[in-house]
């Protein structure tokens, strides 16, 4: 059995910043892409950003020069580093993984989101 743990999330004024980290446990082989997703209240669920298992990352245009996302192949661990923070980067934030797993092949995993809020 396979499990994203996420941390980091919290309250922060407009232009702050938080660290998210989401951990992969159990039965892992390896992991392929990483990546962090959002969901605000009435909206759909987002690509924040992703990152390969070399390290190849991608962003959503919204969040371009104020996050960054980075990985621990040893820990299993990927990171989004937000700065610069807005309003509007309030919502859940829900960690992914695309995970080989022993005997059983390659599936999607998802955390269980942790809020950001960002507000004066």
């Amino acid at each position: 059995q396979v499990q994203l743990v996420e941390s980091g999330g919290g309250l922060v004024q407009p232009g702050g910043s938080l660290r998210l980290s989401c951990a992969a446990s159990g039965s892992i082989v390896s992991i392929n892409n990483m990546a962090w997703y959002r969901q605000a209240p009435g909206k759909q669920r987002e690509l924040v950003a992703v990152v390969t298992r070399g390290g190849t990352t991608n962003y959503a245009d919204s969040v371009i020069n104020r996050f960054t996302i980075s990985r621990d192949n040893a820990k299993n661990t990927v990171y989004l580093q937000m700065n610069s923070l807005k309003p509007e980067d309030t919502a859940v934030y829900i960690c992914y993984a695309a995970i080989i797993v022993e005997t059983s092949g390659a599936y999607a995993y998802w955390g269980q989101g942790t809020q950001v809020t960002v507000s004066s």
